[in-house]
């Protein structure tokens, strides 16, 4: 089993019987999913998603893929494979555009339509083709042929890559549900099919990998709604992910059972189940639906709401009804249904949501008191099956933290696939498949792209550090005024603290050990406004330090009169 190593060389060229695979996301992390192929100079890019920040990201909207390994060769990208529409594998699709907007975008019906109107509020008008299970299309040298998978959007597509150096793989997003809510299973025998052709490099979804067993039927989950249904007092109010199609449904099914009326709440989900409606995937019975702004109509022991805001999002629907910062008012008997699983990083947000809307008197169900969500991942029973079924020579393990993607390669050496041959790469690690073999061959760099406001890239660790302190440790200024014909003190220091506990009094104890710094420095022949400003920092910081015991951001100023 190949391990990544922190000092890994700059990778040679590429063999010409070779192909590349390079991770830019979706390794070591839940979310940001993207890998680039590489073969005879031609590029191919199958998703590009987003990671959303948490904590440690103060101010920052989104996270990117990072694109500088392909910025220069945007036109040998000939095409973008998307798997499925869920955001962390087409949410970062408009800024790769930005930079070519004419990279066509290869998908199935609903997954373009998804991406479609993501691009049309970054005024992108795509070049793409639409294509479904049992098609094969050729971009440049790789003949792609799509195979229907199942997971907890409809339309997801594994993609099988061949190249003249090696065939390819590639799961998404997948779970083999044998009873799924749309009838469409994940093609076992599609798959099988590959293996007896040969799959040299089969890359598969981890983020399940360390559960046992077979991931619940989505089915399972539907007596849990119901019994959710009949018991509800008041309005019930379902959090699910705005492009869970599936659950909608559910939900409408159940809303219909009961004689609810239904009213979709947030942007998002809105335009992405208007989408699915008008594609066929979801099925809206009559006089179910109603515009939100009719809900007075109705007594609200007939009113579902289904809105977003199940991980815990700050400026979602559901987050905003706790923090009673919403239009709807939650209140006591009102039942909330948050109908999703925890990404990992975002438990704290929303154990945050449910305490919030707990304590406003609603009665919240949610993964841990009942089965009311199911993963849309396959587990490590499925992985196993699918393992013995393709039989791969090379194995690179994709979608998950560290965790995952251990717990996934330790699942294909189980069924036979040598250790070697077992690749464990994080992003930007560069593996290539070459006469058959996966070998880690050296790193390019690849860091996180952050999205703040209009900003894109242009915020760094550094200014996220920043803002860790500002947030955690506050601040203090410090003002002097220097005569700069005696080198003497005019005026000052003047000392303004933010974050602090203490009042601005306590600083008239450092103002001495101050003034006599800067006494000393002008002493030995220091009249650099810069550098007095540097002795300004250690003087109050060494004393804020210890006397306070806090490390704040230090701005000095020396100001020459």
């Amino acid at each position: 089993m190949s391990h990544p190593h922190p000092e890994l060389p700059t990778p040679p060229p590429l063999a010409d019987n070779g192909v590349r695979i390079v991770a830019l996301g979706g390794l070591g992390e839940v979310g940001r999913n993207m890998a680039v192929l590489e073969h005879a100079g031609q590029l191919l890019v199958i998703d590009c998603g987003v990671l959303f920040p948490e904590d440690h990201h103060p101010g920052v909207d989104l996270i990117l893929p990072d694109f500088e390994y392909i910025a220069d060769r945007l036109d040998d990208i000939q095409a973008i494979v998307l798997t499925h529409g869920h955001e962390d594998h087409i949410g970062a699709v408009p800024y790769l555009l930005r930079l070519k907007p004419d990279i066509p975008l290869v998908g199935s019906m609903l997954t373009l339509a998804l991406v479609e109107a993501k691009l049309k509020e970054h005024r992108i008008t795509p070049y793409t083709l639409g294509v479904k299970e049992g098609m094969r299309e050729q971009f440049g040298v790789f003949d792609c042929e799509f195979v229907a998978v199942n997971h907890s959007i409809p339309d997801a597509l594994a993609v099988f890559v061949r190249t003249p150096g090696g065939s390819i793989l590639h799961t998404g997003d997948f779970k083999m549900d044998q009873l799924p809510l749309d009838g469409r299973l994940t093609d076992l025998r599609a798959f099988a099919r590959l293996g007896e052709e040969g799959v040299d490099l089969f890359m598969t979804d981890s983020t399940n990998a360390e559960v046992p067993g077979f991931t619940t039927p989505e089915k399972d989950i539907a007596p849990a709604i119901d019994k959710v249904f009949r018991h509800a007092q008041r309005r019930i109010i379902v959090a699910c992910f705005s492009s869970h199609v599936h659950r909608v449904q559910q939900v409408l099914d159940a809303a219909e059972k009961a004689g609810r009326k239904v009213a979709m709440v947030g942007r998002s989900m809105v335009r992405n189940m208007g989408i699915a409606s008008d594609l066929g995937y979801l099925h809206v019975p009559d006089g179910v639906l109603v515009d939100v702004k009719r809900l007075a109509d109705f007594p609200d022991n007939e009113v579902v709401l289904i809105c977003t805001g199940s991980q815990g999002e700050p400026m979602a629907a559901l987050s905003r009804m706790a923090n009673r910062d919403h239009r709807i008012d939650v209140g006591e008997g009102d039942t909330v249904l948050m109908a999703s699983s925890l990404i990992p990083g975002n438990e704290n947000a929303v154990y945050r949501v449910i305490n919030g809307l707990m304590r406003l008197g609603a009665d919240v169900v949610h993964k841990g008191n009942a089965r009311v969500h199911v993963s849309g991942h396959a587990s490590a029973g499925e992985l196993l099956y699918c393992y013995n079924i393709v039989r791969p020579r090379n194995v690179m393990p994709v979608h998950g933290e560290w965790r995952h993607l251990v717990a996934n390669a330790e699942l294909a050496v189980e069924t036979g696939v040598d250790r070697e041959n077992v690749v464990l790469a994080e992003d930007g690690v560069v593996v290539d498949l070459v006469d058959g073999r996966a070998r880690i061959v050296g790193a390019v760099p690849c860091g996180y792209t952050y999205v703040d406001g209009s900003s894109v890239g242009e915020f760094d660790e550094a200014l996220l550090k920043d803002r860790r302190i500002l947030r955690d440790e506050g601040f203090i200024s410090v003002i002097v005024v220097m005569d700069a014909a005696t080198g003497k003190i005019a005026a000052g220091p003047e000392i303004h603290a933010r974050g602090f506990a203490e009042d601005d009094e306590i600083f008239a104890q450092v103002r001495p050990r101050i003034e006599q710094a800067l006494a000393e420095a002008t002493g030995k022949g220091v009249t650099d406004t810069q550098q007095l400003e540097k002795v300004l920092r250690r003087a109050l910081g060494s004393w804020v330090g210890g006397k306070i015991r806090r490390r704040p951001m230090i701005i000095p100023v020396v100001i020459e009169a």
